[in-house]
Formats: structure tokens, sequence, C-alpha cells
């Protein structure tokens, strides 16, 4: 058995999920949280994103809206997204991974998530008390 966590876009919830369907996984849950990654260096990258960002902004304040993703891209703030976790046998782990791939790459060069995969000793359903496997 194995644990799945992806942490992805916040926009990407909704494709996640239909691609966790579809992909066959059990079920999963998801959580809203705010975190950060690897910092790019690559200007050019931020002057894009930055762009993107400003494009997409609805605010009065355009001067706070560009201190907000200045923290954004400098890593002193953090960004919503969406964790997924996702209980599976072993056998179906690259299927739901590749799934969840899918949904979430971008061609935005950054923050597109990642996807970790843990070994799982033991799951009971609370329900019947079953074990293991047979608990997924």
């Amino acid at each position: 058995m194995k644990e799945i966590i992806a942490v992805v876009r916040m926009d990407k919830t909704g494709a996640t999920k239909r691609a966790l369907v579809e992909a066959g996984a059990a079920g999963f849950t998801a959580f809203k949280v705010l975190g950060r990654g690897k910092l790019v260096e690559d200007k050019a990258v931020i002057a894009d994103r930055k762009a993107d960002l400003m494009a997409r902004a609805y605010a009065e304040d355009d001067q706070e809206t560009e201190r907000l993703i200045e923290g954004f891209l400098d890593g002193t703030r953090l960004f919503p997204r969406r964790l997924f976790t996702v209980m599976a046998q072993d056998d179906a782990v690259p299927q739901i991974v590749d799934a969840i791939i899918r949904a979430n790459k971008t061609d935005k060069k950054v923050g597109d998530g990642k996807i970790f995969v843990l070994p799982v000793l033991d799951l009971v359903r609370v329900r019947t008390g079953e074990s293991g496997d047979n608990a997924i």
C-alpha cells in the first residue's frame, strides 16, 4: 500500500478530482493549504509570471496587488494550494500519479506542484474493521 500526496494549484482542483476518479482512485481527501516551493531564479520566468498574475488581478489598488505578487515571487509569502491524499494499492500508483501529472502540468515553467509517494504500514476501515489492502 502507498499514500500519494499531491500538492497542486487551486485552479486545478476540479481537474485533479476528475483525474483521480477516472484513474480509479478508491477515494481521496483534499485540504486547502499554504506553501511555496523552490524559488525560481530565472528572471524571465519571474517576469512572465508577474505579468500573468497582474493581468488576472481585479484589485482596485494596483500597488497593493503588485506588492502581494512580488511577495509570492520572492518567497516571502505563501501560495494557496490544494493538497490531495490518496491511499492506493501498489499496482495502482503509477496510473494515479500519471493522472495527477496530466491534470496539473502547465506551460508556466513554475508552480505546477509536487507528488509524494509514501509506504503505508497498515490501514483500517473503521466501519468494518478490515485492514490492509481490503480497507482501501
